[in-house]
């Protein structure tokens, strides 16, 4: 059980949410999940990449444009940085509550949810003591249409690269950084509203693949922003604070050495994604269709 709130928690990270809109698989010149950051007194390249942190083994594939840009790099930059254990361990704190699950709902509520929750194989009893984010991180498991055994991370293939070629690794944000955000939004009543929804985000979710491996920022952003799964403030706390967070620290990394970003997809496109708060502070960026 632990394992699937760990895999649920990072595909989470990247989905946060999704709609079941019809996609536009038309190719636009804006079509790119690769984007290179110029300009601005930078002297070499960085280079952005929208991920889907988790896939099935059958939809997964890294382009080779991204490869090459990860190799044309010096630094490795993600969300989080896996290779730090004091991380990793603040993952393993995320997932506990200093109150159960069932003390907080009325014994209604509890039964209520415990029938939810064999939806998603398991029961109240076993996730009692896990945190609100933890239980949240459950909802991405809907999105996942494949046994663990047969996903794969994206950026930890990115990474492990990295590390055989001896770049320099780097985060963008703490653990507690992201839980903090998806805490905010998503208390447990706004939790068990979204667990409901599972079968939908099943649906949406292959939607969203398609969207991914047809390298549509825009796609994937209408994909991300629906009001059923995220509204205005969810979307301020989950996705906007923490870009422009994160755009206050690329300029220095990307000044010290040519970096690699890679983080998931939804962060990229809209008024407040990290291409349009880039290019605000002056740095050309544009999209990658080969390298």
């Amino acid at each position: 059980m632990k394992n699937l709130i760990k895999l649920g928690f990072a595909a989470l990270l990247s989905m946060n949410s999704m709609t079941a809109k019809a996609q536009n698989t038309d190719i636009g010149k804006d079509n790119s999940l690769l984007w290179e950051v110029s300009g601005n007194g930078l002297t070499k390249p960085s280079y952005i990449t929208g991920t889907f942190h988790i896939l099935c083994s059958k939809d997964f594939e890294i382009k080779p444009k991204v490869w090459n840009a990860l190799n044309k790099s010096e630094n490795f930059v993600m969300e989080i940085n896996y290779t730090d254990q004091s991380e990793m361990a603040s993952i393993q704190k995320m997932m506990a509550a200093d109150k159960k699950i069932s003390e907080q709902l009325t014994p209604e509520e509890a039964e209520n949810l415990d029938k939810i929750l064999a939806d998603y194989g398991t029961t109240l009893k076993n996730v009692d003591t896990h945190s609100t984010t933890a239980l949240y991180s459950l909802v991405a498991t809907k999105a996942i249409p494949c046994p663990q055994n047969e996903v794969k991370m994206y950026e930890i293939e990115l990474l492990k690269t990295a590390l055989q070629n001896k770049k320099s690794v780097s985060g963008l944000e703490k653990v507690d950084d992201q839980t903090y955000a998806i805490s905010q939004a998503y208390d447990l009543k706004e939790t068990i509203s979204q667990l409901k929804l599972g079968n939908e985000y099943a649906v949406a979710a292959k939607k969203m693949t398609e969207a991914f491996k047809n390298e549509n920022p825009k796609d994937l952003d209408q994909l991300i922003k629906n009001p059923k799964f995220m509204n205005k403030r969810q979307e301020k706390l989950v996705l906007t604070d923490r870009n422009k967070k994160w755009v206050e620290k690329m300029p220095e990394m990307m000044k010290n050495q040519s970096s690699f970003f890679a983080v998931g997809s939804g962060h990229l496109w809209g008024e407040n994604g990290l291409i349009s708060l880039l290019k605000a502070k002056g740095y050309i960026v544009k999209p990658v269709s080969s390298l």
